[in-house]
């Protein structure tokens, strides 16, 4: 299945939610803002939102530093 990810194309596996995209991004468990659809995300939600056919998904890393 095709999607956007970040505004290039990214191919995943059929019924994948944002939880194991971030898995197999190697983003699991990391500080990151997902936008799915044009909506923010919170983490209790990455579970529940499945990916379909070209969906948009947006991902931001959150890193700190002084």
């Amino acid at each position: 299945m095709n999607i956007h990810l970040n505004g290039k194309p990214h191919q995943v596996k059929a019924a994948t939610n944002i939880a194991e995209l971030l898995i197999e991004l190697g983003l699991d468990g990391r500080p990151v803002v997902v936008e799915h659809r044009l909506q923010a995300l919170l983490p209790k939600e990455y579970p529940e939102a499945a990916l379909t056919e070209n969906d948009q998904v947006e991902i931001i890393t959150i890193v700190a530093g002084g």
